[in-house]
């Protein structure tokens, strides 16, 4: 899914162990969770950002080089591993108020869709359910290129990001601020950087 060679400003191919032949990256695959991180943005009282991450997850995608339509994603993450850097904020976030994370201890994403941009560019939609709640998202990707690591797996590269409204999947939780506007934002970045191993 993409140009492999990434080339430096002299027209030079930058890295000889990435894949010239698009067809290549062809196949099935599995997420390496050791080297991906599946992260969020949220607005903080009006005036930051709190970023945070989800520590254990799995996935697979198939990839089909010569025709991207036909490409797929499923995606399992535990949210009990949310981190966010704060074990109270944490502790929060598993909660009734958040995700009831005793209750619904699995957050999927199921692709639907897949297509070509142009270049290294590609979007991905699918079924993302939290709380139980099931709701079509529009992820844009970005293909990194395809490499051979020294134990010998072939991998492929992504970065991606979406946004969403909580609201949609009954995220509601929020505190009103004295100076006008709310605790939590609505709106959520979703990001993506996903390290992929060719299955054998």
């Amino acid at each position: 899914m993409g140009i492999f060679g990434r080339k430096d400003t002299d027209g030079n191919t930058a890295d000889s162990a990435v894949t010239p032949d698009l067809a290549a990256v062809t196949g099935d695959y599995a997420i390496d969770p050791a080297h991906s991180t599946i992260g969020f943005v949220a607005r903080h009282a009006m005036v930051t950002n709190v970023k945070g991450k989800f520590n254990d997850f799995t996935g697979s995608l198939h990839l089909d080089g010569t025709d991207p339509s036909r490409s797929t994603a499923s995606i399992d993450v535990k949210m009990e591993s949310i981190d966010t850097g704060s074990a109270d904020r944490d502790g929060h976030l598993k909660s009734s108020d958040f995700f009831k994370t005793d209750e619904f201890p699995t957050m999927t994403f199921r692709s639907t869709s897949a297509e070509a941009l142009g270049g290294e560019d590609y979007r991905i939609t699918g079924d993302l359910s939290i709380l139980g709640v099931t709701r079509s998202i529009t992820i844009d990707l970005e293909f990194n290129g395809s490499a051979k690591d020294p134990f010998g797996n072939e991998r492929a590269g992504f970065e991606g990001k979406a946004e969403i409204l909580r609201s949609e999947w009954g995220l509601t939780w929020n505190a009103a601020l004295e100076t006008g506007g709310v605790l939590v934002s609505d709106k959520i970045k979703l990001n993506f950087d996903i390290s992929a191993i060719k299955n054998a």
